[in-house]
């Protein structure tokens, strides 16, 4: 079967391998569609934490189960299936505290282990969700709602409140979409005009700012003064990560989404004066998987235009190096076996 293997930053090769055997307790799979995730893109660059090569990506999948035994879920042969990308130890404090996301000992396909970016996997049978009523698009895009969906619920939006979501990629652009269904009044923050456009337009945020010096002032006068009660960086660059803590008003939360790989630094006379509280949300949980499952089904999410680029299997490996150019309005791009 065939398979695409980033060797080394800025190297992928298609190569072909014997096609996995069923173990106890997994299933075989087959992949219908891959979604290329910010992970896959600064992985390539090589500028990824927590990263090795060479390394299979993807762990945004959406797939068809050809092999399965009996289980608890139900699942049988033919069945449509999202992998839950995050394999937990079930014996650490933060699993035994359910919170199974940031187990100590956490290996995420496409990161720590081998993804999918084959034709074949096989799986642990309780990673795998049920997903009847989806596309094969809704589901390689669950695993990024899911990851917006677990920082919303971190930071316990409240209705009407205001809040800021730095960065208009595919994670911000969750995060929005999740914020308004729960009520929260979206200001969405980039650099980038285009996707603050397509945040303005298809998502429907209430305010959109370019990211700058004159950004507070712009979020004070939309605020009456008062700021934002909830910010979230969802970009991972340093720059913005250090200057989320302008926009915040007292006794706010920052949440940190996205990744940095080095230090962040802040002046903590203006993090104490607001009794800030930082709050970091990684990964996502079968309950935040539930959540967006439930929302995509409702058709309460703009699939259609969240997917901007789409690609067959061979094609990809020439096509990964536009999707690393933002002048190419790539939102979210999938891959198609």
């Amino acid at each position: 079967m065939k398979y695409i293997v980033c060797e080394k930053p800025g190297s992928f090769k298609l190569k072909e391998k014997s096609k996995p055997l069923k173990a106890a307790g997994e299933a075989i799979l087959s992949i219908k569609k891959i979604g290329i995730c910010g992970t896959d893109l600064h992985a390539f660059k090589g500028n990824q934490a927590f990263f090795t090569y060479p390394r299979i990506l993807g762990h945004e999948l959406a797939a068809e189960v050809i092999e399965i035994g009996e289980n608890d879920q139900n699942i049988k042969v033919g069945d449509k299936v999202i992998v839950m990308p995050y394999i937990s130890c079930g014996n650490c404090i933060a699993c035994r505290n359910g919170k199974t996301n940031c187990c100590t000992n956490i290996k995420v396909f496409g990161v720590h282990i081998d993804g999918g970016m084959q034709e074949q996997i096989s799986v642990p049978v309780n990673l795998l969700i049920p997903a009847k009523k989806l596309s094969y698009a809704e589901m390689a895009i669950a695993e990024p709602l899911a990851i917006g969906a677990h920082a919303i619920g971190r930071a316990q939006i409240q209705p009407n409140e205001y809040i800021v979501i730095i960065g208009c990629g595919p994670i911000g652009i969750g995060i929005m979409k999740l914020a308004q269904i729960a009520g929260a009044k979206v200001i969405a923050m980039d650099i980038d005009a285009g996707r603050l456009n397509y945040a303005k337009d298809k998502i429907g945020v209430d305010h959109t700012v370019i990211a700058g010096e004159s950004a507070a002032d712009i979020i004070a006068q939309l605020t009456k003064g008062e700021m934002a009660t909830a910010v979230f960086d969802a970009t991972g660059n340093k720059e913005a990560l250090e200057n989320g803590i302008n926009y915040m008003a007292n006794g706010g939360r920052y949440i940190l989404v996205g990744l940095s790989k080095g230090k962040i630094e802040f002046e903590h006379p203006a993090i104490h004066a607001k009794e800030t509280t930082i709050i970091c949300s990684r990964n996502a949980t079968l309950e935040d998987f539930e959540t967006v499952i439930s929302i995509l089904e409702k058709g309460e999410f703009p699939v259609d235009s969240y997917i901007t680029h789409n690609v067959g299997f061979s094609e990809m490996i020439h096509q990964f190096d536009n999707w690393l150019d933002p002048g190419n309005g790539v939102i979210k791009a999938t891959v198609n076996f």
